[in-house]
């Protein structure tokens, strides 16, 4: 049994992986650490879970189909004075097998045997299923 958990986030407004790898890579020059990291209001309390080895899993377009090596947690206070919880992420974005998923708010855990296998390196995508099996097996939760 695997020790750790990944969380699972939309990423609103990204259209495809290498949006979200474009937006990372411009949004990491403008932090001072040079570090990518999400920024959100709730601090998750299953921390030493995600450290012993969790990725944070991308939702684009309605499906799971990116991945990242979560590598830490930072408090971020904002100009408004509140405290906030900073996600770190590796810089790679990994491919995963392209999985259906519902819209949700905010992030979720997602248990190891749950998530998507990695696709093979230098892999860009799978095969899309049509929309509407796609769909279907989204609805019976069936990959």
């Amino acid at each position: 049994m695997k020790k750790y958990v990944n969380m699972l986030k939309l990423s609103v407004g990204t259209e495809s992986v290498e949006t979200l790898i474009d937006w990372q890579r411009n949004r990491s020059r403008q932090i001072a650490d040079g570090a990518y990291y999400h920024i959100t209001r709730m601090w998750p309390k299953r921390v030493d879970e995600i450290l012993a080895g969790g990725s944070m899993y991308w939702v684009i377009g309605g499906l799971i189909q990116a991945r990242q090596p979560i590598t830490g947690f930072r408090e971020i206070i904002g100009e408004d004075g509140i405290r906030r919880c900073g996600i770190v992420m590796a810089p790679d974005v990994i491919r995963v097998e392209v999985t259906p998923k519902r819209p949700f708010q905010g992030w979720r855990y997602l248990q190891p045997d749950d998530a998507p296998r990695d696709l093979p390196k230098g892999r860009r995508a799978e095969p899309a299923l049509p929309p509407q099996l796609a769909a279907a097996l989204a609805d019976i939760g069936v990959r």
